[in-house]
């Protein structure tokens, strides 16, 4: 019978908080994901997957389920009819190391979803975007561990229900994945987001060779606290705490009305009209706010700091909730006071990005 071997989440983290959990297995091919979940399943106690920690925001009190950590390594690029490459990735490879490999072979896509921590096998489930890229553009599907068939196969990205920020697999124990692949094209890179054309010095729809793209966008996040950094505080955290709130015509309405009222007629602020993946505008008219926005016009910031010092507002980006060596309840703490905040000021509820385990805002 396997030893346990127990370990504490903030040593797993990001964050560098979370409890200890009973038992720690390191799966490195879709066989063994197979084998250890399933066993799980079958069992009834079940497990915590975990891939870079990066996502995740757990109870200090732990928990009581193993930890599978997700292993599979590997970057296998084929030849497509078309002149792209299908690139299939292990879900336990470092994202960041992925994105360097695959944009210094001269690959555009993935050059602005550079220096997002965490694991590859993530990337979907989150629908990982930045920088006017998100991993939905080119994902084609995943290999999968599905925990209700109990077995491996492959879902297309069609039926991931992928979303800002969202997918079909996201907060279920529906499948575990064991890779993911995408197809791309060797080229210069479309520059969509104007904070990144202007760091370019290039205007926005302008083409880049992605290596310059990936130096750009690893300088912007740089300067945010967003690329790990042992030596920086800063990027202790899970990165966004909240997302960037999409609300229809009438809550857009009324979030206008309250920011309007508290600032005046005149206040213009960041609002952005949702378009499809063809580009075409919502059919609904709903709109993507600027949730960094909110949350310092409501008063929050940067650096501004929860209990006792112990978690604050990043100094260099409002989105980001760190640890200052504190504990989980401190973070959860400080991320409802800015969650009411931001509520009682313009009427709009931001919801939190990262997985919370044995926490919620709620409570």
């Amino acid at each position: 019978m396997p030893v346990p071997n127990p370990v504490r989440l903030s040593e797993l983290t990001t964050l560098r908080l979370g409890g200890p959990a009973p038992d720690l297995v390191t799966v490195t091919n879709a066989d063994e994901i197979a084998d250890v979940v399933g066993a799980a399943d079958r069992s009834g106690y079940g497990v915590l997957v975990l891939g870079g920690g990066s996502n995740l925001v757990v109870a200090d009190r732990g928990i009581e389920t193993p930890v599978v950590r997700i292993g599979v390594r590997g970057i296998r690029v084929a030849p497509v009819a078309d002149g792209r490459a299908a690139v299939t990735i292990g879900a336990g490879e470092n994202w960041d190391d992925v994105v360097a490999e695959l944009t210094g072979q001269g690959f555009a896509e993935f050059a602005p979803l550079s220096g997002i921590p965490g694991s590859a096998g993530a990337t979907p489930i989150q629908n990982v975007g930045a920088y006017g890229t998100e991993i939905a553009e080119v994902l084609t599907g995943v290999a999968a561990y599905d925990r209700v068939a109990g077995l491996v196969r492959h879902l297309p990205a069609a039926e991931l229900g992928l979303g800002y920020r969202h997918s079909a697999l996201r907060g279920t124990d529906r499948a575990v994945v064991c890779a993911i692949t995408v197809r791309l094209h060797r080229g210069d890179v479309e520059v969509k987001y104007t904070e990144l054309a202007r760091a370019l010095g290039v205007q926005s729809g302008a083409f880049v060779p992605p290596a310059e793209v990936r130096d750009a966008v690893l300088d912007l996040r740089r300067k945010k606290g967003m690329v790990l950094d042992p030596d920086d505080p800063d990027t202790y955290s899970v990165g966004s705490f909240f997302t960037n709130p999409i609300v229809g015509r009438d809550q857009a309405r009324d979030v206008d009305e309250a920011i309007k009222a508290r600032f005046g007629p005149a206040t213009s602020y960041p609002a952005y009209p949702v378009t499809g993946p063809d580009g075409r505008a919502d059919p609904a008219g709903r709109v993507k706010l600027s949730a960094a926005w909110l949350i310092e016009r409501a008063g929050f910031s940067k650096g501004f700091e929860g209990p006792g010092g112990r978690v604050s507002l990043s100094t260099k980006h409002t989105l980001a909730l760190t640890n200052r060596g504190g504990t989980t309840a401190d973070l959860i703490a400080l991320a409802r006071q800015i969650r009411n905040g931001v509520r009682d000021a313009f009427a709009i509820s931001l919801q939190p990005e990262p997985m919370l385990i044995g926490v919620s805002l709620d409570d």
